[in-house]
Parts: C-alpha cells; sequence; structure tokens
C-alpha cells in the first residue's frame, strides 16, 4: 500500500474517544472492507450477547452466575436495587475504612498510623492490584505496598524480612473468595506465623476480602479481624480490580478510585455502540480474529512505552489467556481456542526480542501503547532538539514502521497520560474486548475449567505424599520406591512417587533416602 494510501486508511479507521483522550489506530492490521462485511453478522450476535451479559443474563452455567463487573463502574446498570445497594454501600465503606486509616482512626496496637500494606492473594486478586500499584503508587504514597503472590517459601521469606519491624505497622489484606484457595491460604499461614514469632496479635492487622457467608468470613469474623470487604460471586477474579480486591488496596495507596472507575464507565459507554468502526473493543476484537484466523494462530506481543506500564502485560495474560483459552466452545466442539500474550516495554525491547519480532517467525501481532505526555516538569535536551521522552516516541513510530515494511501487523493504543482515569479506561477497553472476541469464536470467556483441573491434580499429589509417609512410618523399615508404590497401592503413580521424595528429601522433611536419585530403582526410603 502505498503512502497515500496508508494515511487514507489510517484516517478511516482511527478512533478517538475526546473525553478520555484516548486513540486506537489499527490500520497496520491489514483486513479490508470485505472481511469486515463478512464479520459483520457474527459482531451483531456478540452486541446482542454482551448487551444481554450487562442486562444479567447466567453468563457461567459452570456456576450458574450472572456476571456484573461492568455494574461495579455504574451501579445503576444492576438488574436489581438489592445488587445496586451492595455496589455503592462496599465502595461507601472503602472509602471511609481507606480515611480512617490514614487519619490514624485505625491503627495498630503499639503505633499512631500503618505505614505498610501486605496483600496476600494470587491470579486475580494479585494481578489487577500490583498492575495498579506499579502504574499508579507514588512515591510519596501514605502507605507503602507489598504482595506475597505465590506459595513459594524462599518468596514470602523474602517479602516478610523486607518489612521486618516494619510488620507492627503493616496492614495485611488476605483476598480469597472461598478460602479455600491453597496458595492465599498458605500465605496467610506464613504471615500469621511471623507476626506469631515477633509477639504481634495478627487479627489487629488483618482485613479478609472474601465472598460473602464463606468459610473464610467467618474465620475472620471468630477471630476478630479489624474488617471484612465482599468479594461477590458475580464477579470473576480476572475482572475484579474494581470491586474491593483491587479498590481497597488502591485507596490504601492514595490513588483516587473514584477517577479509575469513571474512566472505566466512560470506556464501558464507548464500547457499547453496537458498530464495528466506532468501537474501540470492537476494533481490538476484529484485529485479533483476522490475525488469528478467528483460531489464536498468532501470539500478542504487548509493549507499553511507559515504565510504570510494565505489569500490564502480566496484568493480561490472564485476563486474555484465561478467558480465551478453551478446549470446547459453546456447542461442546473440540476447538483449543486462546491467545497467547507476552511482553515486556518499550526501548528495552529495542534491545531484546525486537530483532526476532522483526525477521524472525512471524507468529505474532504487536500492541503499543503510547504516552503522550513525558513527565511532570520540563525536559533537558539529550542532544539539540530532543529529549528522552523525544527517543522514546521515536523508538515506538520507528518500530512499528519497520514491522510494518517486514509484513507484521500492530496495533497502536495511544493515552494522553499514565492516571487512574486513563489505567481504568485501558482495564475496560480490554475486559469488552475479550468478551466480543469470545463470541465471535462461540466460547465462554467467564469460566475457566482448565484452572479447577490444575488443582485438583495438585490437591491428589499432596494426597498422595500424605499417603507416602504414613505408609513409611507403619512399615518400621526402609523400603524401595517399588515396595513403597505396592504399599500404598499407587504402582500407576511411581513417577509421582519419585518426585515427592524427592523434594521431601531436598527439604529434611519426612523420609531419610539412600541411593542415587539418577537411578530411581536404587532408591531406599526410609521415615525420618
Amino acid at each position: 500500500m502505498d503512502a497515500t494510501a496508508l494515511w487514507q486508511r489510517y484516517q478511516d479507521w482511527l478512533y478517538h474517544h475526546e473525553g478520555l483522550g484516548l486513540f486506537l489506530d489499527v490500520s497496520r492490521v491489514r483486513f479490508d472492507d470485505s472481511f469486515v462485511a463478512q464479520m459483520q453478522p457474527k459482531f451483531e450476535q456478540a452486541f446482542q450477547a454482551m448487551a444481554e451479559l450487562e442486562a444479567g443474563s447466567i453468563a457461567n452455567p459452570d456456576e450458574d452466575r450472572m456476571v456484573g463487573h461492568y455494574w461495579l463502574r455504574d451501579p445503576d446498570l444492576a438488574p436489581t436495587a438489592e445488587l445496586k445497594h451492595d455496589i455503592t454501600s462496599t465502595l461507601e465503606k472503602i472509602h471511609t475504612f481507606a480515611q480512617k486509616v490514614h487519619r490514624g482512626d485505625i491503627h495498630p496496637p503499639d503505633a499512631p498510623k500503618f505505614t505498610d500494606i501486605l496483600s496476600v492473594g494470587i491470579g486475580g486478586s494479585a494481578l489487577g492490584p500490583q498492575f495498579v500499584a506499579e502504574a499508579l503508587g507514588a512515591i510519596d504514597a501514605p502507605m507503602a505496598i507489598h504482595f506475597i503472590d505465590n506459595t513459594d517459601p524462599a518468596g514470602i521469606d523474602r517479602v516478610l524480612a523486607q518489612l521486618n519491624d516494619r510488620l507492627a505497622t503493616t496492614l495485611v489484606i488476605i483476598t480469597s473468595k472461598s478460602g479455600g484457595t491453597p496458595e492465599t491460604r498458605n500465605g496467610m499461614v506464613e504471615v500469621k506465623h511471623a507476626y506469631e514469632r515477633q509477639g504481634l496479635n495478627f487479627a489487629q492487622h488483618a482485613v479478609a476480602v472474601t465472598g460473602i457467608g464463606s468459610r473464610f468470613e467467618k474465620l475472620a469474623q471468630t477471630e476478630g479481624w479489624l474488617d471484612i470487604f465482599p468479594m461477590h460471586d458475580w464477579v470473576g477474579g480476572r475482572t475484579s480490580e474494581m470491586s474491593a480486591v483491587g479498590l481497597l488496596p488502591a485507596a490504601l495507596q492514595g490513588i483516587d478510585i473514584d477517577a479509575m472507575l469513571a474512566g472505566a464507565k466512560d470506556m464501558d459507554a464507548a464500547t457499547r455502540v453496537p458498530k464495528i468502526n466506532g468501537n474501540p473493543a470492537a476494533m481490538l476484537a476484529l484485529c485479533w480474529y483476522f490475525i488469528g484466523n478467528g483460531k489464536g494462530e498468532k501470539d500478542m506481543v504487548m509493549l507499553p512505552y511507559k515504565d510504570s506500564l510494565l505489569l500490564f502485560s502480566r496484568y493480561l495474560q490472564q485476563l486474555v489467556m484465561e478467558s480465551l483459552g478453551k478446549e470446547k466452545d459453546l456447542d461442546g466442539n473440540t476447538v483449543y481456542q486462546g491467545i497467547a500474550v507476552y511482553g515486556n516495554k518499550g526501548s528495552t525491547d529495542q534491545h531484546a526480542y525486537v530483532q526476532q519480532l522483526r525477521e524472525g517467525v512471524p507468529n505474532f501481532f504487536v500492541t503499543f501503547i503510547e504516552v503522550l505526555h513525558d513527565r511532570n516538569g520540563e525536559s533537558v535536551e539529550v542532544e539539540p532538539g530532543a529529549t528522552s521522552g523525544d527517543f522514546l516516541s521515536g523508538l515506538l513510530q520507528g518500530t512499528r514502521q519497520a514491522l510494518y515494511d517486514n509484513q507484521r501487523d500492530s496495533i497502536t493504543v495511544t493515552i494522553p497520560s499514565v492516571t487512574p482515569r486513563t489505567v481504568g479506561a485501558l482495564i475496560a477497553l480490554y475486559e469488552r474486548a475479550v468478551g466480543f472476541y469470545a463470541s465471535l469464536v462461540n466460547i465462554n470467556a467467564y469460566h475457566q475449567p482448565g484452572v479447577e483441573a490444575g488443582k485438583k491434580a495438585a490437591a491428589g499429589v499432596l494426597d498422595l505424599q500424605r499417603q507416602l509417609v504414613t505408609t513409611l512410618d507403619k512399615a518400621g523399615q526402609p523400603l524401595s520406591l517399588t515396595e513403597l508404590a505396592e504399599r500404598m497401592g499407587a504402582t500407576d503413580k511411581l513417577e509421582t512417587l519419585y518426585l515427592v521424595v524427592r523434594h521431601l528429601h531436598a527439604n529434611q522433611r519426612g523420609v531419610s533416602v539412600s541411593g542415587d536419585f539418577s537411578r530411581p530403582a536404587s532408591l531406599t526410603i526410609a521415615p525420618r
């Protein structure tokens, strides 16, 4: 396409939301008018399905649940007065709690104020709050935030060591819908133990974010925790940033959560427009479908050209991959859908994997996130007529052009600056795009059977480990791996037993092992 035609295409497909200052450029994706016409019936169905979802239809049939994260930023859309009250009262409670913590009305037993936040959660209970903290957290924030988002003992130790003496002035937020998520439960137990070691009362530092009526809520009530905030069953983890899951830690950091909600609400309104060109989420979904042939054949590479947006790709990994990565479609057909997401930031990637993006396997498309405002205050010229921000902008434009010249597709999302309002808008934009794309490829974006399968398999390994230790204790003598498996009735699980024995041995727990680990048949296992 010559320069004149490309310029016209750019103008024809450029989206601009004046109120948010957001631009979307899809001109460097090579679909044509006939493809758009071909997709029109699918989009009409997608627009209708989205309207039904927002009206309260059951969109998660596995759990018989509505999907209502859109109501969080516009409670008037909630299908019942009770749900609207739940949303508004929770938001008021978050504001009041944060204000009391900042004033010192709510404080630790032996100090005038809390100084830090320790957030314990996993998946959607961690990725959204982490992204927002990195994007919007101020250097002089009223409280610093730290995360335990895994069940890695060394990682937990590192976070607790960073807090050290400030544990006494740390507010702990434990986030789990049921309280049964093992990683979060483990983090809670570890943190409780750390408080006990310092002679501190954990309950006087603890807040729960959990499902109404959950066993975790009952635990927090029984132990007398500082407060409890609700996780509604109609909000999935990966779309929970605008609920208490994300808003509570953000408010405690001094982030303007009302502006986040307002930005998301404005974007939601823009993405309800029932046409493709003029609806930014529909435009994204159209591009995803075209580039990946409706089958996710190419990966989504996110390149935000702003340090504060570094974690956006991690946040989108869960939103996109957990929503779209499905084996079956809505008709029960095996389809193996999904779009892989990865990314770092520009211009770091000029010196990392852009070489492959430019000349390697063409199994991807790039989304550039451009931020127009360089910094607060004036910029020094690093060379005549050019600032560091000019270089950043030039590198983005240059990479975009270099990719296009070599037949590599890209999308560019531009925001004026990284603010609570624009971050809320970005989150809402991608939530809606995921919903539209799921409809286009006829899958359910709002359940995750694969995640549950992994959890069940992990639970089976831990049950086998407990059985192994019990069997060794009863045997009263060393056993070979095969003998151990036979006594356990688990001869079909020899490999798993070997891996469990190796792990226990490395941590000097429960077993004493002799033999050569490179030859599993040579091992002799005894109780420690």
